[in-house]
């Protein structure tokens, strides 16, 4: 005797597994939504190093954007920009303080 439409108890396994795969989805998606991780769409977000090997960015721009923001004093610029090892625009490269100095 069959009842219903013709899936019987012979299917019924199948219903309980697509139940169970529609779970874990759901769980995932919600995971994922609730972390932020369906909302990234750059490129640095998604796959750092490759971002990061793209765009090398040296201390020295950094300090450059900073003082170019305001974050920095002119003096911490300098002091910061001698501590790298690097000439501030301007001055000279061999480190003489005296070049162009009448003595």
């Amino acid at each position: 005797m069959m009842f219903g439409n013709g899936f019987g108890m012979g299917s019924g396994w199948l219903w309980g597994l697509l139940a169970l795969v529609g779970l874990v989805l759901l769980v995932y998606v919600i995971v994922r939504v609730s972390t932020g991780g369906l909302q990234h769409t750059d490129a640095s977000r998604s796959h750092p190093g490759i971002a990061a090997a793209a765009t090398k960015v040296t201390p020295r721009q950094i300090l450059e954007e900073r003082y170019a923001k305001g974050e920095l004093t002119t003096e911490e610029y300098r002091e910061r920009l001698s501590v790298l090892g690097e000439p501030t625009r301007g001055e000279s490269t061999t480190g003489d303080s005296t070049a162009g100095e009448n003595t």
